[in-house]
C-alpha cells in the first residue's frame, strides 16, 4: 500500500512539473504562433478572461471581421471619391489654362488699351471663341458694314465660316490629358478617374460654348460640345492606357478587347506580323522624320527673314499687348505652318487663298491673313526648290533601312523578297496616311472671299506621301540586305 502510495505520489508531482513547464512556455510558443497568423481568424487574448479555459488567463476568442470589412469598404470609398475629385480638379484646370492663354492678353489689352470701358465679357467670349476653334470647332462670323467695308475683302458683309485651327491648343489639350490619364492609372480606380475628367471636360465645354454665343461670332454648337471632349479624351485615353502598361504590365494588364486583338494579331503567320510590324514602326518614324525636317525648315525661314517679320509687326501698329496678343496667336499656328510646310517637301504645297499657291515650283500669293508671321513664306521661284522633293524619298528610304536591321533580329525567320517590297509599300501607306489626316486638320476656311481656301489638299498630300515614302523604301527594304556594323556585333 505504501509503495502504491509513493508511487502515486512521484507520477503526481511529475505530471504538475510537465504542466507548469508548458504553461510558462505557451506565452512564447503562441506569441510566435500569433506573429505567423496575423491577418488569421484566430486571435490570442491574455489575462481576465477565465469563463473559456479555466484560471490560467489565456484564451482563444474569434475575430469579429464585421468591423474590419466596414473600415475596409469605407476606404475603398473615400479613395473612389478622391480620385474622382482630382479628375475633376484636373480637367477644369486644362478647360481654365486653355481658355486663359487668350484670356489673359484679352484682359490686359482691356484694361490698358480701352480704359476697362468695354464690357467685360466681350473679351471672354472672344477667349472661349479662340479656345473653341483651337479645339476644331467652327465659328461662323457676322461683321457690321464699316468693318466689312474697311477690310475690302469681298464677301465680307455676309456670314462667313472660320475653320483653321490652332493646332497649338490642341496639341495642349492632348498633352495634358495624357498626364490626366497617367495620373489616373497610377490608382487603383483608372476608369473612375477617366471616366470623371472626361464627362467634366465636356460638362465645361459646353458651358464655354453657350457662353461664346454673340451677335458677331457664333461658334457651332454640335461641335462645341464634341470635338473639344474628344480632343481631351484621346490624350487621357492614351495616357491611361501608357500609365496601365506602366504599372501592370504590356500583357497582364490588357482589358478583354485589347486581349481579343492581340490573340488575333498572334495567330496570324509571323511573316504577316512581320511585315504589319515593319509597316507601322518604319511608316511612324518617317511621317516623323519629314515632320521634324518641316520644324528645322520653318524655324531657318522665320530666322532668315525676321527683318520681313519686325517690318509687319510695325504697319500692323497693334501697340505692345495688341502685339503680344497676335505673337500668341501665331504660337498657336506654329504646329499648322510645320505640317504645311510637310505639303511643301511633299510637293503639292500649300493654298493661301483662292488661285493662291505655295509649292516647290514656285509661289504665287495674293491678299494674305494680317499676320506678320506670313512674311517668312518664301518669295517667288526658288531655284532649288525641286530638292526639297528628295526629303521624303530620302527619309523613306533611310528609315526602310533602319526597319529592315531591326526585323532581321534573332528569332525572326527568312523573308521573301514580295515580304520585303509589301512592308516597304505598307511604311509609304502609314506615313502618307499620317500626313493626310494632319494636312486634313490644319487646313480650312480663315476669311471670306479668296480665303474660303487655305492649307494643303489633305488627300493630295497623303498620296504624293504614300507614292514617294512608299517607293522609296521598298528599295530601302531590298538594300537593307546589308547589315550595319552595329546590328552585325549584336548577332554575333
Amino acid at each position: 500500500m505504501l509503495r502504491y502510495r509513493c508511487t502515486d505520489f512521484f507520477l503526481a508531482r511529475t505530471q504538475r512539473n510537465a504542466t507548469s513547464e508548458l504553461l510558462r512556455d505557451t506565452p512564447h510558443t503562441f506569441g510566435r504562433l500569433r506573429r505567423v497568423a496575423k491577418f488569421s481568424e484566430i486571435r490570442w487574448s491574455a489575462g481576465g478572461n477565465k469563463r473559456a479555459h479555466g484560471s490560467d488567463g489565456y484564451s482563444f476568442a474569434p475575430r469579429r471581421p464585421r468591423e474590419r470589412s466596414n473600415e475596409r469598404v469605407g476606404s475603398k470609398r473615400m479613395n473612389r471619391i478622391t480620385t474622382a475629385l482630382l479628375a475633376a480638379l484636373e480637367a477644369l484646370l486644362v478647360v481654365a489654362i486653355g481658355i486663359g492663354i487668350a484670356m489673359v492678353p484679352l484682359t490686359v489689352l482691356w484694361a490698358a488699351r480701352f480704359g476697362l470701358s468695354v464690357e467685360w465679357f466681350v473679351f471672354w467670349r472672344a477667349a472661349a471663341d479662340i479656345w473653341l476653334l483651337g479645339n476644331g470647332v467652327d465659328l461662323t462670323v457676322q461683321l457690321g458694314s464699316d468693318v466689312a467695308a474697311g477690310l475690302g475683302l469681298a464677301g465680307a458683309d455676309t456670314p462667313f465660316l472660320i475653320s483653321v485651327v490652332p493646332l497649338g491648343f490642341a496639341m495642349l489639350s492632348v498633352l495634358m490629358g495624357v498626364h490626366t490619364g497617367r495620373r489616373a492609372a497610377e490608382t487603383p480606380h483608372r476608369w473612375t478617374g477617366v471616366g470623371v475628367a472626361i464627362g467634366t471636360y465636356a460638362i465645361l465645354a459646353a458651358l464655354v460654348t453657350l457662353s461664346a454665343a454673340s451677335d458677331t461670332v457664333a461658334p457651332n454648337q454640335l461641335q462645341g460640345f464634341v470635338l473639344p471632349t474628344l480632343v481631351y479624351a484621346v490624350g487621357v485615353i492614351v495616357g491611361a492606357e501608357l500609365g496601365r502598361r506602366r504599372t501592370e504590365g504590356v500583357v497582364t494588364g490588357l482589358d478583354p478587347v485589347s486581349r481579343h486583338i492581340r490573340a488575333g494579331y498572334e495567330r496570324m503567320p509571323q511573316t504577316t506580323r512581320t511585315v504589319i510590324e515593319g509597316a507601322l514602326r518604319g511608316g511612324t518614324a518617317a511621317a516623323a522624320g519629314v515632320l521634324i525636317v518641316s520644324a528645322l525648315a520653318v524655324a531657318a525661314l522665320i530666322a532668315i527673314n525676321y527683318a520681313t517679320i519686325i517690318g509687319l509687326y510695325e504697319a500692323v501698329q497693334a501697340g505692345v499687348f495688341g502685339g503680344a496678343t497676335i505673337t500668341l496667336a501665331q504660337l498657336a499656328l506654329i504646329p499648322n505652318l510645320v505640317i504645311w510646310a510637310a505639303a511643301w517637301f511633299v510637293g503639292p504645297g500649300i493654298a493661301l487663298g483662292v488661285g493662291a499657291t505655295v509649292s516647290p515650283i514656285g509661289t504665287v500669293v495674293g491678299t494674305l491673313p494680317g499676320l506678320p508671321l506670313f512674311g517668312a513664306l518664301p518669295q517667288g521661284t526658288p531655284a532649288y526648290g525641286f530638292v526639297g522633293l528628295l526629303v521624303p524619298v530620302l527619309i523613306g528610304f533611310i528609315f526602310a533601312v533602319v526597319t529592315r536591321q531591326y526585323l532581321d533580329r534573332p528569332g525572326v525567320p527568312e523573308r521573301t523578297t514580295l515580304e520585303h517590297v509589301l512592308t516597304g509599300l505598307g511604311i509609304g501607306v502609314v506615313a502618307g496616311g499620317i500626313l493626310g489626316l494632319l494636312s486634313w486638320w490644319s487646313a480650312g476656311a480663315m476669311g471670306p472671299g479668296r480665303l474660303v481656301e487655305v492649307g494643303p489638299d489633305p488627300l493630295v498630300v497623303g498620296a504624293l506621301a504614300a507614292a514617294e515614302i512608299g517607293v522609296a523604301a521598298a528599295l530601302g527594304m531590298l538594300a537593307g540586305r546589308v547589315r550595319l556594323p552595329s546590328v552585325r556585333r549584336a548577332k554575333r
